[in-house]
């Protein structure tokens, strides 16, 4: 809402869209709409888009682009930046590499605050070096701060996560995601 009405953005270094010619979930959705291979909804940084149902399009006049009911992301793929992978350590230079993390969930809503938890290996760099691996932590940050002024750059390349959901029937979500060069990236625990 604060993006929508003009008070908060992200860097410009940040494009998000939903890219369902390159996801893995099916071309329709529920209701058997046809869903359009790719809707911007950041650009530079911008909001200028939305994951809009074929209900919310009736109820409020609005175009729809065939989002499910709960209008959320299937496909989302966040473009990449001009950071080599290879040249992170280097340009992190001292601090904290997160190679994977876990337990995403939002802490406060209207303020996109998250909150989650560092998985697998991480590590103290010093000098663009490891030099020793870091146990779980849990941060709570904004994404307006994560992604807006704390954003150093984001990696040329991108990798693809697959929801590994199965509990009710197999997920077929994805995101194409960059790594992140944050600055100030607080830990709570």
């Amino acid at each position: 809402q604060r993006m929508r009405d003009g008070e908060k953005q992200f860097n410009k270094a940040v494009t998000v869209f939903e890219n369902t010619a390159q996801g893995l979930a099916p071309g329709f959705q529920e209701d058997g709409f046809v869903k359009p291979e790719r809707v911007s909804l950041i650009e530079a940084g911008r909001l200028v888009g939305s994951m809009i149902s074929p209900r919310t399009a009736q109820e409020y006049g609005l175009q729809t682009n065939a989002a499910d009911g709960g209008e959320g992301l299937a496909a989302m793929e966040m473009a990449g930046g001009d950071l080599p992978l290879a040249d992170v350590l280097k340009k992190l230079g001292t601090g904290i590499y997160i190679s994977n993390l876990w337990y995403l969930n939002y802490s406060d809503r209207t303020a996109c605050k998250i909150t989650g938890m560092t998985r697998f290996a991480s590590f103290w760099v010093e000098n663009g070096e490891i030099k020793a691996p870091l146990n779980v932590m849990r941060f709570d940050d904004t994404l307006f701060d994560l992604l807006g002024d704390k954003l150093v750059g984001l990696t040329s390349e991108t990798e693809m996560l697959i929801d590994n959901d199965t509990y009710d029937q197999r997920g077929d979500h994805c995101a194409r995601l960059p790594g992140a060069l944050i600055k100030d990236f607080a830990f709570v625990l």
